[in-house]
């Protein structure tokens, strides 16, 4: 069953959202230059560490090219995937302006570009600049309600409402509207979205082929495609009025 024209409609129109994601969205032009004028840019290559769970956050990192993802490792060795993050989303831990230790560590996907800004540097801008210092803070309850959602849906909907709602997130995220419906533009193994859900592999693989089976994704060249967006919604209790923002429907 091919998507609906009307969610095909809301799919375009929100790729053309997706493109101003992350703290830019929130922050002037003018504030923007500011911030790139006190970053310094590093490449990093695929599956290196822009840092380590533990290391001191005596930096923050923007997102100029390519994909990071922000992990948290249990003592057993298990990884959770907490965000994937790509082209202007920033990286820091919200706990203010002090140097503590990160609580996640930070991947890159694939070759990235990150501006490494140093706190210090950041305090600054934002002492000289009241306007600079508003916009942070709203990026900063944005980022607050974004994991806010992420902990309902994982709580409160079990492991098939989970996966549903990371499928939706994916969509807002990295979703291309095509003739088959929305195709995620990025590339995860089942191992990687039981990361990100809390589940096993074998679990997902079972939701993932129940998904095919009804018609709701289908799968081509390593790539998801959503056909029924809509079944997706009514599986994980997504919200119809008040509509969820889609920034804060996002990975």
């Amino acid at each position: 069953m091919a998507i609906s024209q009307l969610e095909l409609t809301a799919m375009t129109k929100s790729n053309n959202l997706t493109e101003k994601f992350g703290i830019c969205k929130y922050i002037s032009e003018e504030n923007n230059s500011r911030l790139k004028s006190i970053m310094y840019p590093k490449k990093f290559t695929a599956d290196s560490y822009i840092f380590w769970d533990g290391d001191q956050t005596e930096y923050l990192y923007y997102v100029l090219s390519g994909r990071v993802k922000l992990i948290k490792s249990t003592e057993e060795g298990k990884d959770m995937m907490m965000s994937i993050l790509q082209k202007g989303d920033l990286i820091m831990e919200m706990d203010g302006f002090q140097v503590s230790n990160h609580n996640f560590s930070a991947v890159v996907i694939e070759d990235a570009e990150i501006g490494v800004i140093q706190k210090k540097d950041l305090e600054i801008l934002l002492q000289r600049h009241g306007d600079f210092a508003l916009e942070f803070m709203s990026w900063m309850g944005l980022m607050h309600r974004i994991t806010q959602s992420k902990f309902r849906d994982l709580l409160m909907y079990g492991k098939p409402g989970a996966l549903s709602s990371t499928l939706i997130r994916m969509c807002n995220s990295f979703g291309v509207a095509c003739e088959d419906g929305i195709r995620l533009d990025i590339k995860l193994t089942n191992t990687e979205l039981a990361e990100i859900i809390g589940a096993t592999r074998e679990s997902v693989n079972r939701m993932l082929s129940e998904l095919k089976s009804e018609g709701t994704i289908t799968v081509k060249n390593g790539q998801i495609i959503v056909q029924r967006l809509s079944h997706l919604k009514e599986k994980c209790n997504c919200p119809t009025f008040p509509v969820c923002p889609i920034e804060i429907c996002r990975m």
